[in-house]
């Protein structure tokens, strides 16, 4: 389900992305591109984002490495905490290797807010997989006054140049409904910083750099 790197000064909109929530607001690197409004959803066995949500986003990138680098380090969730400093905790629920019907519960601080919250657990279960190629996982987002639910959908294409990470998420809620403009905005970041750490530790992982 999707980043928080500022407070909206008109309503409590501190999201993050619903399968791994991120702060960091970067731009996209060379290579990479983004639409808010995207001609056609991206799908995983056939299913997409919330097709009714106002706040959407989807984002994609170009990543040096092997598509197995790349899956690993996606699928392996209690190791995001170790690539993406804004995930302070994360656990999957469930033995073996990512699936469907898999869960995961993480964590990601939330900034001063008009809300009490201080931090949000995520709590994720992943729907449709098919296996080096596409994840859809959906889950709510909860804090002291904040509920977000998300639908988080990823897919993964070998190309010449490495894999293309495409990425679209959905929010809705109460508290980013309120505000859709701020809302998008911040889930743009958040996925945007996501898929620059998974570009930048899978390519120094590939290329055996220090990551």
């Amino acid at each position: 389900m999707t980043g928080i790197r500022r407070t909206g000064i008109r309503a409590a909109l501190f999201t993050v992305p619903l399968v791994v929530g991120v702060l960091g607001a970067a731009a996209l690197p060379a290579g990479a591109a983004a639409s808010h409004h995207p001609p056609k959803s991206l799908t995983c066995r056939g299913a997409g984002v919330d097709p009714d949500a106002a706040v959407r986003y989807r984002a994609e990138i170009l990543i040096d490495a092997p598509l197995s680098t790349v899956w690993e380090l996606q699928t392996d969730i209690g190791r995001w905490p170790s690539w993406q400093a804004p995930v302070t905790t994360a656990e999957r629920l469930d033995p073996g290797p990512l699936r469907r019907g898999s869960a995961f519960r993480w964590t990601t601080p939330v900034p001063p807010n008009p809300t009490p919250a201080t931090s949000l657990q995520i709590t994720s279960t992943v729907e449709q997989l098919a296996h080096h190629s596409c994840i859809r996982w959906t889950g709510p987002a909860i804090g002291d006054g904040l509920h977000i639910d998300g639908v988080h959908v990823w897919n993964f294409t070998r190309t010449r140049g490495g894999v293309r990470v495409s990425t679209e998420e959905t929010h809705t809620g109460p508290q980013v409904d309120a505000d859709v403009p701020t809302a998008t905005a911040l889930l743009r970041r958040g996925l945007e910083a996501w898929l620059n750490d998974l570009k930048a530790t899978a390519e120094a992982r590939a290329h055996h750099r220090p990551e």
